[in-house]
């Protein structure tokens, strides 16, 4: 292995990469990298109800559970 040769090829390897960096900050202090990745359209998240709905979805759970306490107290443990 020669060691000559592989402190040239990292000083040449030093050099790219100082180039590209100095790109890098010209792009960045121009503002003309990247354009920014657009957010998707809609959100996520949990619907709100209405309160109609809630009184609704009120009298079913009632209902439900009424009928659940009902069959259980027909089972035997």
């Amino acid at each position: 292995m020669d060691l000559y040769k592989v402190i040239q090829d990292l000083y040449a390897e030093k050099e790219r990469l100082e180039r590209v960096i100095a790109s890098l900050e010209e792009l960045h202090k121009t503002g003309s990298a990247l354009p920014p990745v657009p957010k998707p359209a809609g959100h996520r998240g949990r619907k709100s109800m209405s309160s109609g709905e809630r009184k609704e979805v009120s009298e079913r759970m009632k209902k439900y559970w009424e009928n659940r306490r009902q069959g259980k107290e027909g089972k035997a443990r």
